[in-house]
């Protein structure tokens, strides 16, 4: 009997987790899914959820806050109850794909318009710490199975410098740092962890940056195939990591851009 495969995806309701979502529901995964999301959006959420149990697969979503540590317990606590009495007791898939952070400069003439240690703090701890945190107490629950995969979402803004994006940078930057480190101590579980680089994509995250929507301007003419990149090009590449022939690719940076990173010269000349 072939058993069903579970999926955890941290920020299910938008952007990349979304089409992660729908990309393994496909695939036959269940969703356990995390958002935090209030009014129409929460409401959108739950339409979502709908449309992946259309699928013929399980799929949960808590509304709730990932990067606090008593509801990240009590998260992972309500998922294993939901999954002890199925036919796999595990997870198979994690992805990581919280996108909440500070934007603006670290520094400015004005004290009161810079990045302030909340901020700072707050920012680290969503966008990068949470994903050790979620994957220690998986782990210490016996939840994920053997050949399971854990993905992070970093982007090319670890490695460079744009307005307003300091914090998130720099948090991107511990982010992988998080996915090398974890990639060595968890290989002796068979557990890989990789992170993904997704080309610019137009995301209700990516709109808070300033000056988004030039950056999606320049990168279109600066990606070989003229266009920028989609959440569901990235999905699909998630699901191709999913499988369990992907094994031997650990610790790694993945780029899934069309090419958009390795172009360097100026966009007039493309």
């Amino acid at each position: 009997m072939n058993k069903s495969k579970n999926a955890l995806i941290l920020g299910v309701s938008s952007g990349f987790g979304r089409a992660a979502a729908t990309e393994l529901a496909e695939m036959g995964y269940n969703i356990y899914g995390v958002h935090m999301d209030i009014g129409v959006n929460k409401k959108n959420a739950e339409v979502f959820a709908e449309e992946l149990r259309v699928r013929g697969v399980k799929v949960v979503f808590y509304n709730t806050n990932a990067a606090d540590d008593l509801k990240r317990k009590e998260t992972i606590e309500a998922i294993k109850n939901e999954i002890t009495d199925s036919d796999n007791p595990k997870i198979n898939f994690f992805l990581h794909s919280i996108a909440f952070g500070a934007v603006g400069p670290l520094i400015h003439r004005d004290a009161e318009k810079q990045v302030t240690r909340r901020k700072m703090d707050m920012t680290m701890n969503v966008m990068a710490n949470s994903l050790l945190y979620w994957t220690q107490d998986v782990l210490h629950q016996g939840m994920f199975a053997a050949q399971s995969r854990i993905i992070a979402l970093t982007s090319a803004g670890s490695r460079g410098v744009m307005e307003g994006y300091g914090a998130l940078s720099i948090a991107k930057c511990a982010l992988e740092a998080y996915v090398r480190q974890l990639a060595v101590e968890l290989a002796p579980y068979k557990i890989t962890v990789n992170a993904l680089m997704p080309g610019t994509t137009d995301t209700p995250a990516g709109r808070a940056i300033p000056g988004f929507a030039e950056m999606l301007i320049y990168s279109k003419k600066k990606n070989p195939y003229k266009r920028v990149t989609l959440p569901e090009d990235v999905a699909k590449i998630l699901a191709l990591l999913a499988d369990e022939r992907s094994y031997w690719i650990n610790g790694q940076i993945i780029g899934a851009d069309g090419g958009e990173d390795v172009v360097n010269y100026p966009v007039e000349k493309i």
